[in-house]
C-alpha cells in the first residue's frame, strides 16, 4: 500500500507540475566495515557551499548502496555516521555535469564522537552514467581566451561542427549559430539554460537570437551522446548552470577591448594574387559587463543580476560600398574602393535571478532577461552581399524562467518549471531614398563579368527585409524515486511553439532580377505579403531507471511523444500577382506519435573507480520545429506557390518586364520592341491552388517522423590522479525520409543527358571528363507541378549513416593547471540512388540546379581541439590556450551550363526556355578547402587586495596569424574565378582583457 502511494504519487506530480530537470551531479557508491561486510542505514550526508540548503542526505539501502542526486557543480564534503562506528568524512570530492562520483568507504568499530577524515582525489571517471559529456567550469571560462559567446565555447568540443565562417576573437558574433555533430543535420544542437530551452521556432527549436550569457555560467555542460528519456533528438545539448546568490555580496566586472591598430596583415601577396580584393578585417571590438549577487534575507532569499554590451565592427573581406546605392536609375555595381564594407552587431542585456529558499524542501528560481540585439545594422554586407542590399537583424528577446525543486524525503525528489523565449525580429528596408522601387539584383556571372563587380552571385542594389514574430513556451514535470541501488525517474515535457514568419517583402513590383555581366536573363516573381502563422505542441512522457548490481549500472528509459500542428486564419496578398487576396481558414497539420526506447551500461572492470566500459544505444526523433513538417511545411501558405522564375530578355534595356507576368506562358514581343518572357517555372504560381500535396500516411500515425539510431561504445580510463581519457565509437542510422513525386510527370517524362567538363587543371585530373546523370523533363511538361510527398521507400531504399571514432582527454590536475582536448573521425554517407531512379525529378532544384550524383560518401573529416590554462605559482601569472584544427569544407565547382551547350547531348534546347542549367561538376568531397588551424593564447597577472582579485591579461587571436582560405568564389568558369577567395582567416589582433571579482 505504502509503495501504491508513493508510486500514485510520483505519477500525480509528474502530470500536473510544470517542471525541467537540468544537468545535475551525484555522489554514489557502498559502505562497508572494515571486514568487507556491507553496511545498511549509514546516514551519508553531503554537504557544500554549492548547496542553498547546504546539505543533502541518504541512507545507504540493504545492499550497503546509496545514491544522492540533484548535486550542483562543485566541491563536496560527504559524512558518513552510524551508531556504534566512527564517524568517516571524505573531502575533496569535485561535480561537475552529471558525474555520479564513486565514493566507497570503510566504517570501523568505534564512538561516533571519533571522526576520521580522509582525503583523497577526486573521482574524475563515471563508472555509473553511459552519458557522454564535455564540462566547462567558469573558472576554465574565465582562464581560456574565447569571446564569452555560446558558439566560441560550442567549437571547442571535438566532434562539433558550426554553421558560418570561423570565429576569431568573437568577431563573428553575437549571432545565431546553429551546430550539429557526427553527421546530424545542421540545426540539431540543443541551446539551455538551467535546462530550459533557449531555441526558437527556426532552427529546428534548437538556437535563436538570444544569446546567452556564458560569461556568468557556474558551468556549461555539453551533452554528445547516450542521453536517455529527456532528449527529444540524438544532437549534442549545450546547457549554461546559471550563478545563483549567496549569503554574501559577490560578483565581478569585466571588460576587454580591442580596434584595427592591434591587429597584424595576413594579406600575402599570394592571396591578393588569387583574387581576393581587400581582407576581412578587425575595425574595433568590445565586451564589457557587471555582475553582483548576494543576499535579500540571509539563508532564505537571495539575487544574481548582470548587465551586458557586446558587439564588434568588421570589415568585409573583398566588399566595397556600391556606388550607384540608391539610384533607381543605375542598374550596375561600381565599388567604391575607398570605402570597404563593414560589417557589424552588438548585443545589450540586463538579467535578474532570484533563488527563494521557501522551507528546508521547497527551493524557487525566478529568472528574467531583456535583450537588445542588432546585425548588419549600420553598413553590413558579406563576400557576395553589397552593403546597401545586405539583410540586416534587429530583435529584442526576452527570457522568463521559473523553476521549482523539493527533495521531499531522502529518496523522492520533485522538479518542474516553465520558460519562455519570445522574439520579434525586424530587418527594416535600407535608408534609401525611393527603397520602394530598387529591385534586388543578383549577377550571374558566368564569364568574368568585368562590367559588373566581377563577383559571381553577387546581391546588390535592395534587400528583401521581413518582420517575424517568434514565441516558444516550454515546461517540463520530473520526478525521482532514489534507493541506494536504483534511481528511477518519470517526466513529463510539453512545448508550444507560435511562429509567425512572412516571406520577404520587397519593392512595390514584387520582383528580383538576375542579369549576367549586367545584362538581365531571368526574374524572380514573389506573391506577398504571406505570413505563415504556424502552432506547434509536443507533448513527452517518459520513465526511465538505473540500477546497480556490484561494478554493473544499467540505465533504460521508455520515451513517448506526441506533436501537432495547426494553422489559424491567414491571408495571401492583395499584390500584383493576386489582385484579390485569399484567405485561408484555420487547418491542421500533423498528428505524430512515437515510442522511443534508450538503454545504456557501465561497467566498472576492476571495481576502483577508475576503468569504465560503457555502452549506449538509443532511438531518437527530428526535432518538431515551426518550419519542417512538423510545422510551416503543411501550412497552406507554404504549399500555394509564392514565387517563380522565368527566363527574361530585356531588349529594349529599360529594367521593366515589358510582357504579361500574370500569363504563365512564354511570350516573345521582341518584333514590337518589347521583351520575351519565357515560361514560368511553375504554371501554379498566381493561382491559389496547392502545388505541394502530403501523403496522409506521412502527415499522422505512429512512428511516422524522422529518427535516427544511436550506437556506442566508450572506455574511459584514469591515466593518473584527475587526468582521464576517453576512446569511443559511434554509429549513426537515420530512418523516415521523405521524397517529393511531381505526380504531372513519370520518370520517362525525363531525358537523360551529359556534359564534357571543360579543360581546366584545377579540375581532378584537368577537366575532360564527362558528367552524366543530367536530367531534363520534356518541352510540354515544363513548369507543370503536381508535387506528392510521401516515404522514400515507397520508391526504394535510401539510406543515410555516421560512422567515427573519438579520443578525448580531461585533465584538472591540482596547482592551476586544466587540459582538455581530443579529436573525432568520421564520415558520413548517403544514398538515394533508387528513389532517383523512379523519381528523378528530385534531382532538380532551385535556379535550375540539376544534382548528377546520387550516392556521396565524404572523406573522413578530423577535427583536433584542446584548451590548457596553468597559473605559476608565487608570481601568480596565467598562461593559457586553446587551439583548434578543423576540415577544410567540400567545395563546388557550380558550371552554368548554356542550353546550347546542353543540346549537344540533350539533342534540344533545356526546356521552359532556360538559358543555364546550374551543374555541380565535382563530386562532393574530390575537392576540399583549406584546413583551419587556429591558436589563440593569453597571458596575464593576478593581483590581489584584501577581497578582490584582479586580472590584467593580453590575449592573442590567431597567434601563428594563419592566413588559410575560409571562402571561396564556386561559380565554375574555365580558366576564371573559380575558388577565387572571398574570404580568409581573420589575421591576428591583440585584445586587452580586464576582471575584478569582488
Amino acid at each position: 500500500m505504502r509503495i501504491g502511494c508513493r508510486v500514485a504519487l510520483i505519477v500525480l506530480a509528474a502530470c500536473l507540475v510544470p517542471a525541467i530537470a537540468s544537468a545535475q551531479g551525484a555522489i554514489t557508491g557502498v559502505v562497508r566495515d572494515t571486514s568487507g561486510a556491507l553496511l545498511p542505514g549509514v546516514t551519508v550526508e553531503a554537504s557544500s557551499p554549492a548547496l542553498i540548503e547546504k546539505a543533502r542526505s541518504a541512507v545507504t539501502d540493504g545492499s550497503g548502496q546509496y545514491r544522492i542526486e540533484d548535486l550542483r557543480p562543485g566541491a563536496y564534503v560527504v559524512t558518513f555516521t552510524l551508531a556504534g562506528f566512527s564517524t568517516v568524512r571524505r573531502e575533496g570530492i569535485e561535480l561537475t555535469g552529471s558525474l555520479a562520483a564513486l565514493v566507497n568507504v570503510e566504517l570501523r568499530v568505534g564512538a561516533l564522537e571519533e571522526t576520521i577524515t580522509v582525503k583523497g582525489e577526486s573521482p574524475i571517471v563515471d563508472v555509473v552514467n553511459a552519458k557522454q559529456q564535455s564540462v566547462l567550469d567558469n573558472e576554465v571560462i574565465a582562464a581560456v581566451p574565447t569571446a564569452r559567446l555560446y558558439h566560441s565555447l560550442v567549437t571547442l568540443v571535438p566532434g562539433i561542427s558550426l554553421s558560418g565562417s570561423q570565429d576569431v576573437g568573437g568577431l563573428a558574433g553575437p549571432l545565431t549559430v546553429t551546430f550539429a555533430m557526427r553527421g546530424g543535420p545542421g540545426n540539431e544542437g540543443r541551446l539551455t539554460v538551467d535546462g530550459l530551452s533557449l531555441g526558437a521556432s527556426l532552427n529546428g527549436t534548437g538556437v535563436s537570437y538570444t544569446v546567452a550569457d556564458v560569461g556568468n555560467a557556474q558551468e556549461v555542460v555539453f551533452s554528445t551522446a547516450g542521453g536517455l528519456g529527456e532528449a527529444e533528438n540524438a544532437g549534442p545539448a549545450m546547457n549554461l548552470v546559471p550563478r545563483q546568490g549567496g549569503n554574501r555580496i559577490s560578483g565581478n566586472v569585466f571588460a576587454n577591448w580591442a580596434n584595427g591598430s592591434m591587429q597584424s596583415s595576413n594579406f600575402t601577396d599570394e592571396i591578393r594574387q588569387a583574387g581576393l580584393r581587400a581582407p576581412n578585417a578587425l575595425a574595433r571590438i568590445w565586451d564589457t559587463s557587471l555582475s553582483v549577487g548576494g543576499p535579500i534575507r540571509r539563508d532564505r532569499l537571495w539575487f544574481f543580476s548582470a548587465t551586458r554590451y557586446q558587439g564588434n565592427h568588421r570589415l568585409v573581406g573583398g566588399m566595397f560600398r556600391n556606388r550607384n546605392a540608391g539610384d533607381v536609375n543605375a542598374w550596375n555595381y561600381v565599388a567604391d574602393d575607398s570605402h570597404q564594407a563593414e560589417s557589424d552587431s552588438s548585443w545589450k542585456n540586463v538579467s535578474t535571478r532570484l533563488t527563494w529558499q521557501a522551507s528546508t524542501r521547497h527551493k524557487f528560481n525566478f529568472y528574467w532577461d531583456e535583450q537588445r540585439n542588432c546585425t548588419l545594422c549600420n553598413d553590413g554586407g558579406t563576400p557576395t552581399t553589397s552593403p546597401e542590399a545586405r539583410d540586416n537583424n534587429q530583435s529584442p528577446p526576452r527570457v522568463q524562467q521559473a523553476t521549482w525543486t523539493s527533495p521531499a524525503t531522502s529518496r523522492l525528489l520533485y522538479e518542474a518549471g516553465f520558460g519562455t523565449n519570445l522574439i520579434l525580429n525586424y530587418g527594416p528596408k535600407p535608408n534609401l531614398e525611393n527603397s520602394n522601387a530598387l529591385i534586388r539584383v543578383t549577377e550571374q556571372c558566368t564569364a568574368g563579368c568585368p562590367n559588373n563587380g566581377g563577383i559571381a552571385n553577387l546581391n546588390y542594389r535592395a534587400n528583401n527585409w521581413y518582420i517575424a514574430d517568434s514565441g516558444v513556451f516550454n515546461w517540463r514535470a520530473a520526478a525521482t524515486y532514489v534507493t541506494g541501488r536504483h534511481s528511477a525517474k518519470i517526466g513529463y515535457l510539453a512545448q508550444f511553439i507560435d511562429n509567425k514568419f512572412p516571406n520577404p517583402r520587397m519593392n512595390d513590383a514584387w520582383l528580383n532580377y538576375r542579369v549576367n555581366n549586367g545584362i538581365p536573363n531571368q526574374l524572380t516573381m514573389t506573391a506577398g505579403p504571406a505570413e505563415v502563422h504556424t502552432h506547434v505542441s509536443t507533448g513527452s512522457f517518459y520513465a526511465q531507471d538505473q540500477w546497480t548490481s556490484k561494478r554493473l549500472t544499467v540505465s533504460g528509459a521508455l520515451r513517448y511523444d506526441h506533436v501537432w500542428s495547426h494553422f489559424p486564419r491567414q491571408q495571401l496578398g492583395p499584390n500584383p500577382f493576386f489582385p484579390t487576396a485569399v484567405v485561408y481558414d484555420p487547418s491542421d497539420g500533423v498528428s505524430y506519435n512515437d515510442i522511443t526506447p534508450r538503454f545504456g551500461a557501465a561497467y566498472d572492470v576492476f571495481g576502483n573507480g577508475k576503468t569504465a566500459v560503457k555502452v549506449n544505444v538509443g532511438k531518437y526523433l527530428v526535432a518538431a520545429d515551426g518550419s519542417s513538417i512538423t510545422g510551416g511545411l503543411l501550412n497552406p501558405l507554404s504549399r500555394v506557390s509564392t514565387s517563380a522564375n522565368r527566363t527574361w530578355t530585356d531588349t529594349n534595356r529599360n529594367f521593366r518586364p515589358d510582357c504579361d507576368l500574370l500569363n504563365p506562358q512564354a511570350q516573345d514581343l521582341s518584333a514590337s520592341g518589347g521583351d520575351f518572357c519565357g515560361l514560368s517555372s511553375n504554371l501554379n504560381f498566381g493561382r491559389p491552388v496547392f502545388s505541394t500535396n502530403y501523403d496522409p500516411d506521412t502527415i499522422t500515425g505512429w512512428g511516422k517522423r524522422g529518427y535516427d539510431w544511436n550506437f556506442g561504445v566508450q572506455v574511459q580510463q584514469e591515466l593518473l590522479p584527475r587526468v582521464s581519457v576517453n576512446l569511443g565509437y559511434f554509429r549513426r542510422i537515420f530512418g523516415n525520409f521523405f521524397v517529393i513525386d511531381n505526380l504531372a510527370t513519370t520518370a520517362a517524362d525525363y531525358t537523360q543527358f551529359s556534359v564534357t567538363a571543360p579543360s581546366d587543371p584545377r579540375l581532378p585530373g584537368g577537366g575532360g571528363y564527362t558528367v552524366s546523370n543530367l536530367i531534363d523533363v520534356v518541352p510540354t511538361l515544363a513548369g507543370v507541378t503536381n508535387n506528392f510527398q510521401t516515404f522514400s521507400d515507397v520508391y526504394g531504399k535510401q539510406q543515410r549513416h555516421w560512422n567515427g571514432v573519438e579520443i578525448n582527454f580531461n585533465a584538472r590536475v591540482r596547482e592551476g593547471l586544466t587540459f582538455q582536448g581530443g579529436t573525432s573521425i568520421g564520415r558520413r554517407t548517403d544514398d538515394n540512388c533508387e528513389i532517383r531512379a523512379a523519381v528523378p525529378e528530385i534531382a532538380l532544384g532551385a535556379q535550375s540546379r540539376i544534382t548528377p550524383y546520387c550516392r556521396t560518401q565524404a572523406p573522413f573529416d578530423k577535427d583536433f581541439k584542446g584548451l590548457g590554462s596553468y597559473t605559476i605559482p608565487k608570481i601568480e601569472v596565467q598562461v593559457s590556450g586553446t587551439f583548434q584544427s578543423l576540415p577544410g569544407d567540400a567545395l563546388n565547382a557550380d558550371y552554368s551550363l548554356p542550353s546550347a551547350v546542353a543540346a549537344s547531348s540533350l539533342g534540344r534546347p533545356l526546356s521552359g526556355n532556360v538559358q543555364f542549367a546550374l551543374v555541380n561538376l565535382v563530386e562532393p568531397g574530390d575537392v576540399i578547402g583549406d584546413r583551419i588551424n587556429q591558436l589563440d593564447l593569453r597571458i596575464g597577472k593576478i593581483l590581489r587586495f584584501r577581497n578582490m582579485r584582479t586580472q590584467i591579461s593580453v590575449d592573442l587571436y590567431n597567434a601563428l596569424n594563419a592566413n588559410p582560405i575560409e571562402t571561396y568564389n564556386q561559380a565554375f568558369i574555365a580558366g576564371g574565378a573559380w575558388l577565387t577567395p572571398t574570404g580568409i582567416l581573420t589575421a591576428r589582433f591583440a585584445k586587452i582583457t580586464a576582471q575584478v571579482d569582488f
